[in-house]
């Protein structure tokens, strides 16, 4: 065993490996996480303290021994199960040649025992610091996902099923993708053929106009589709880290559709692609310029004295904001609030806490100080290796390896639309919220004001959703016991986007619990589970506070005249 001192000396060498690891520019430029230095610091740790290992290698012997056993008696015919299973929804061991080829499955064996070998020695490896820990855990994760056998030609017995059965043709095209990707979209499969989608018309179709434009944002109003209306309109506040059609995606998958079709005046904020000349554009702009104007407009197009809000994600945390800043001055003017997959405590952020922590941040601050914003392409490959299975090497297969084409499909249509950050918001958001989760902590200074969430006292109907790793659901389960309103939490199937375009079908499925306990665990054991989606249970829950029904007001007014038809201008910004 390791004295107490060995032990410091030991963790103290991975530190100063770990920091030599990390210079300015170079391999900084390449890893701004530092996820790199991270998992080298952990192998030092672990190879100062080699004792630690006994175990996992222990393990992966007799896993070898195993898998070796079932590999032979599969190979005699016999149905011997392995040490070792993929987990279910893995698509990239679907074939059946991995379980019916005994060469095939002694090689998938070997990888994921070796896969839990790595996963099992950073464990061992384990430092006093949880956040270089957890990004040693997630780089391991990258590194293994990486190696998987099925994203090599040789050993992936789709490709070369296919290979033969094309007679070499699927390999032509596999390189052409390949070589495609490497000239135009740096280097990483592309995961969608948004040649099939316009704006306007299969995409952000639901009519409406433009009725007002300023130097952050456009506001939609749609076009009525019921003969009567609530008397209380409806404000979309979407996320600005990507553009706002999500909530209105395609015809018959549309948030904001349906709210239409439900007999709401429904407006959605479009927010502009940020250039160099918005590098001092803070929360507090976005804020005020953002759903605060766009209030003051709601409310004199229709004559309404409240508005209704939903926002979603980053949309919904700017939202309880807008909540918290108008209770502050006495502001009533928002009826209730909707928040979609959101975090309003971010004490517990999910796998999204391993990009965030103080030199991570310095790296993007020093970055963006460069060129007054956060790149596009940045954020959006963040999140594809959050899910880098699914979002990157399944792709790789397919496209590379198979020479297939990327699929037409309109959620990943929207996720390549990408939209750039404002350096100083960025900033602001990433050290208030992730950093030191301020307004949770009712610590938040925003456009001259402390905002906290038991200042809002607005009814909310608060949606997570199960397999999000966005905005983690029992993450965003802790604002109730926060709000200082009426609150209503739905669980919903799915994941952080796919959960929010739910319409309804036999696959959608919704969690609700009538009480709030403290523990997120809690309220799912004494929760039901209903058939169909959350869009059902709102359109109640909404219309109980949207007041009597009313002729529908015209398309803007005076003062507002419609500019453009919808999706306007900013939705197209593209550099």
């Amino acid at each position: 065993m390791a004295t107490a001192e060995e032990g410091k000396a030991a963790e103290q060498a991975a530190e100063q490996a770990g920091e030599a690891l990390e210079p300015e520019g170079g391999l900084a430029d390449l890893d701004p996480i530092a996820f790199g230095s991270a998992f080298a610091s952990a192998w030092l740790r672990l190879g100062l303290t080699p004792w630690a290992a006994l175990e996992p290698m222990r393990r992966f012997a007799l896993g070898a021994i195993d898998a070796g056993a079932a590999a032979g008696a599969r190979a005699l015919g016999e149905e011997r199960p392995g040490p070792v299973e993929p987990p279910r929804k893995d698509r990239r061991f679907g074939d059946p040649a991995w379980q019916q080829n005994p060469f095939y499955f002694g090689l998938l064996q070997g990888y994921l025992l070796w896969q839990r070998l790595v996963d099992e020695l950073v464990e061992a490896a384990d430092g006093d610091d949880p956040a270089q820990t957890d990004k040693a855990r997630f780089a391991a994760g990258m590194l293994t996902d990486a190696l998987a056998p099925s994203n090599f030609l040789a050993t992936n017995p789709a490709a070369l099923k296919k290979a033969f059965e094309t007679g070499g043709l699927s390999l032509a095209r596999g390189f052409a993708n390949f070589a495609g990707d490497l000239a135009t979209n740096g280097g990483l499969p592309r995961q969608v053929d948004d040649s099939a989608f316009e704006l306007g018309r299969d995409l952000a179709a639901t009519p409406g106009k433009v009725v007002l434009r300023n130097e952050l944002m456009e506001l939609i109003q749609y076009a009525p589709q019921t003969e009567t209306v609530f008397d209380t309109p409806l404000l979309l506040s979407p996320p600005w880290i990507n553009k706002y059609y999500i909530m209105d995606l395609a015809p018959g998958r549309s948030f904001a559709e349906w709210a239409v079709k439900h007999g709401h005046t429904v407006f959605a904020i479009s927010y502009r692609n940020p250039d160099e000349s918005m590098r001092d554009v803070g929360l507090d702009d976005y804020l005020l310029h953002g759903p605060g104007v766009a209030l003051d407009t709601i409310q004199e197009i229709t004559g309404a004295d409240r508005v209704n809000v939903v926002g979603l994600c980053l949309g919904g945390t700017l939202t309880a904001m807008l909540l918290a800043y108008l209770d502050k001055q006495d502001d009533d003017r928002v009826r209730s609030a909707t928040l979609l997959n959101t975090l309003l405590d971010f004490s517990e952020p999910g796998v999204l806490g391993n990009f965030v922590d103080p030199a991570t941040i310095e790296r993007l601050e020093r970055k963006m100080a460069k060129r007054g914003f956060l790149e596009s392409t940045q954020m959006s490959r963040t999140f594809d290796f959050l899910r880098a299975n699914d979002l990157i090497w399944s792709y790789v297969a397919s496209n590379w390896l198979m020479g297939e084409t990327p699929p037409a499909f309109d959620l990943l249509a929207w996720n390549a639309d990408g939209t750039r950050m404002p350096a100083k918001m960025h900033s602001f958001y990433l050290r208030t919220c992730y950093l030191r989760n301020e307004l949770a902590r009712a610590k938040l200074e925003l456009a001259g004001e402390r905002l906290g969430l038991a200042e809002i006292t607005e009814d909310v109907y608060l949606v997570g959703a199960q397999e999000d790793h966005i905005a983690p659901w029992r993450a965003s389960y802790r604002a109730t016991q926060q709000l200082g309103g009426a609150v209503r939490f739905v669980l919903t199937s799915a994941g952080h986007i796919a959960g929010i375009v739910n319409p309804p079908s036999p696959k959608s499925r919704r969690w609700t619990n009538g009480k709030l306990p403290a523990s997120s665990d809690e309220w799912l054991a004494g929760a039901t589970e209903h058939a169909g989606s959350w869009w059902e249970d709102w359109a109640e829950w909404i219309a109980e506070r949207a007041g009597d029904r009313r002729k529908p007001p015209r398309l803007g007014s005076k003062r507002h005249r419609p500019l453009e038809d919808a999706p306007g201008t900013y939705v197209r910004q593209r550099y």
